[in-house]
């Protein structure tokens, strides 16, 4: 026989449950309301008693029997804890409604931003309150962070494809992200560093003797985490080639390589145009511009500035670049590749977040420049699937199917995808037929000339 009041029947619905959920996954929660969480879910499981939660969770049964009533009664807010005892509030709410009003929305005369001082003095608050408001609401004038939107037109192009190749890249391809470190200093402090010991950290003098720069070009395998370097004095289009020349040396002849890199002019030279026209296996992808994000390579010139440069003592270029190749070899002994995983439209829709947050109405007409470009974006790639399948339909390859459903096609002649080759409808190749394989090579070599000026006017 049960002794003990009789448990509550306690049933949740799908919003309470999610809710719950939601609150025991936040990183912020305490562990006292995580533990009513936990009871009250255990207590919704069907045929649940009060005495075998407890037993789960390692609590007591009175806990459960309480927590269990509360929700009962009161549902969510229940969890809370109730009011005490104790003297009454000395500031109202209307009064902490108007201190985070005033934060937000107006400056002190004198300054820039509020401390904790003068808008106590403001206010007419002690600094310990203000202080302790703001941190409930999580306001810290003090603190400024900087950020920039990319003014790139093809800025969902360019995402979608760069990222596209992290996510899926082609078969029998290699995909490699390009970029340059400029003007690495070999730089020598003063006077010896004071080294680390007990109760205090390495102290380097804050003046040093540079003794010239090196420019470091690095290509990162995304698949594998391996690196191919190349130290210069300069990087112009000419050591920009001469380090291509490197990575085409590296790559096996049969194997496609997309090459991932900005949109510094030194890769867009007529040099290096001419170089690309007769190796067709290189493909370059291009960042959008201010999104250096995007190429990770920039991840692994952090590592290296961070773990051998920062703190390094270098006497001369010609030490700095044995210390940069040491690292790219025991970066290549042991590789360890970085891993992209947000999708596209999981990245634009948090750059749609952030410009919708923003009260500047600039940011608000990027967002819809962003949705207006995606939308036509995902319609011209079904419309070019749709093209391809006829294509291959009228070549004899197979029934043509539908790109959005894969049904097969009705037998119609298609217009566009003729035998030559078919028309690419999206930026930068916008109105261009790519010829096939079996057209001659200067019909190849002429066309894609043209596609290399329609990517520099684009």
């Amino acid at each position: 026989m049960s002794r003990g009041p009789k448990a509550v029947a306690l049933k949740l619905t799908e919003t309470e449950r999610a809710g719950l959920h939601r609150l025991l996954r936040r990183r912020g929660v305490g562990q006292a309301l995580a533990q009513r969480i936990r009871v009250v879910l255990a207590c919704a499981e069907p045929n649940a008693t009060n005495l075998g939660v407890a037993e789960v969770l390692g609590v007591s049964r009175q806990t459960v029997a309480t927590w269990r009533g509360r929700f009962a009664e009161y549902r969510l807010e229940g969890l809370m804890d109730a009011p005490r005892s104790g003297a009454p509030r000395s500031i109202s709410d209307d009064a902490v409604e108007r201190l985070v009003a005033l934060t937000l929305e107006q400056a002190p005369q004198n300054a820039t931003h509020w401390s904790t001082r003068s808008m106590a003095r403001r206010i007419g608050m002690s600094q310990t309150a203000v202080s302790r408001i703001w941190r409930a609401f999580g306001l810290r004038p003090h603190r400024a962070e900087t950020f920039k939107l990319s003014s790139d037109p093809a800025f969902v192009e360019r995402v979608r494809d760069v990222v596209g190749l992290y996510l899926a890249p082609p078969d029998r391809a290699l995909v490699l992200c390009v970029d340059e470190k400029p003007q690495i200093q070999a730089a020598q402090g003063t006077a010896p560093a004071f080294p680390m010991r007990p109760g205090q950290a390495e102290r380097p003098t804050h003046d040093y003797h540079r003794h010239g720069t090196v420019d470091l070009f690095a290509a990162l395998d995304v698949k594998s985490g391996k690196v191919i370097g190349a130290c210069e004095r300069r990087h112009r289009s000419v050591e920009f080639r001469a380090f291509l020349d490197r990575v085409d040396g590296c790559v096996p002849p049969d194997l496609e390589i997309h090459l991932v890199l900005d949109n510094l002019k030194t890769h867009k030279t007529q040099l290096i145009h001419d170089w690309l026209v007769k190796r067709p296996r290189l493909h370059l992808h291009f960042t959008p511009t201010s999104a250096s994000w995007l190429n990770l390579v920039e991840c692994w010139f952090a590592l290296l500035s961070r773990r051998r440069l920062e703190r390094g003592a270098f006497t001369s270029t010609a030490s700095l670049e044995a210390a940069i190749q040491s690292y790219i070899a025991e970066t290549n002994a042991n590789p360890k590749p970085f891993v992209w995983t947000k999708p596209a439209d999981d990245i634009l829709a948090s750059v749609a977040r952030f410009c919708l947050r923003t009260s500047n109405s600039d940011h608000e007409e990027a967002v819809h420049q962003i949705q207006v470009v995606d939308r036509r974006l995902r319609a011209s790639q079904l419309y070019l699937k749709h093209q391809h399948l006829r294509f291959e339909r009228d070549a004899g390859l197979g029934p043509a199917r539908s790109a959005r459903s894969g049904t097969v096609l009705p037998s119609q002649p298609c217009s566009t995808c003729t035998g030559v080759g078919q028309s690419v409808g999206v930026p930068p190749w916008r109105g261009i037929r790519i010829p096939a394989r079996s057209a001659s090579r200067s019909k190849r070599l002429a066309t894609s000339k043209i596609c290399f000026a329609a990517l520099m006017a684009f």
